[in-house]
């Protein structure tokens, strides 16, 4: 396995690459790899003659009262996990690397707006851009990204479809602990009882799924899962909504495909959970 830091090495082999005719997956993470991240890489595996790993913490998509400085890092257990399950590339550049100073940004109007858009408004900005340049630097035929950030996986497909990417975008399933908390790096902020606390998010996804199956109105499936939630003490509500699927905006009845997704705080630590109803 491989390790890039810059721009031109990571093109100079995908080039070598391409000239052998061999398709390319891409795993674009932020490092400190779990689990979750490990699935998206066995997949990729399975479908592609290269795997390529990004691993950056993005500046771009932190607001300045966020973790930046504080997000998890460990590149040498990240590259132990990535060879270990047959990556061939971690692309692990500097932001200098990355941003030129000022740079372009890219970004999707609408999609971005409700969700984790509301509260976080330059995420989704940031996160459309840094996809984008890897994109750009790595040219790969498919790239795969987990369903726990739903609203993410939305807006990329529709950056895909709209810049014109000729790249597959792979959706894979939520990767969860055996009790139920969904697996994220910024698990590893919680302490004892803030975990036993976190709880409430897939008891409330667990819920929700029961009632929006038996028929319920999106304010009934809502108010069935904050119940939850508020019942935890340490748990504070960010948002929790029925999304149509497609362009993240909210729905009163399943009518057609939506995404029930909530972001809470256990303590100072945002988690988002979600899952999807299908018509």
């Amino acid at each position: 396995m491989q390790v890039t830091k810059t721009v031109e090495e990571t093109r100079n082999l995908v080039k070598n690459w391409k000239k052998e005719g061999k398709s390319i997956g891409l795993v674009p993470t932020m490092g400190f790899l779990h689990e979750g991240h490990a699935s998206l890489i066995q997949r990729c595996r399975e479908e592609n003659d290269i795997v390529v790993v990004s691993d950056f913490v993005n500046p771009t998509q932190f607001g300045p009262t966020e973790d930046l400085e504080a997000y998890p890092r460990d590149f040498a257990r990240d590259s132990a996990l990535c060879e270990g399950l047959g990556a061939d590339l971690i692309f692990n550049p500097e932001p200098e690397n990355m941003y030129s100073n000022p740079h372009a940004f890219v970004n999707i109007d609408l999609l971005s707006e409700t969700l984790c858009g509301k509260t976080r408004p330059i995420h989704f900005k940031g996160v459309c851009t840094v996809v984008s340049k890897l994109f750009n630097i790595v040219a790969p035929d498919r790239a795969y990204f987990g369903q726990k950030d739903a609203q993410q996986l939305a807006i990329i497909r529709k950056m895909v479809e709209d810049l014109n990417f000729d790249i597959q975008i792979v959706g894979c399933p939520i990767v969860r602990e055996a009790d139920g908390l969904a697996k994220s790096s910024r698990n590893t902020y919680l302490d004892e009882n803030e975990r036993k606390a976190a709880l409430c998010l897939s008891r409330a996804v667990k819920k929700g799924q029961e009632v929006i199956h038996a028929g319920a109105a999106a304010q009934d499936v809502l108010t069935e899962m904050k119940a939850i939630i508020e019942a935890e003490p340490l748990a504070e509500i960010d948002y929790v909504s029925m999304v149509d699927a497609l362009t993240m905006q909210p729905v009163e009845k399943a009518e057609k495909d939506v995404l029930v997704a909530m972001a809470v705080y256990i303590g100072k630590t945002r988690l988002i959970d979600n899952f999807s109803y299908e018509v």
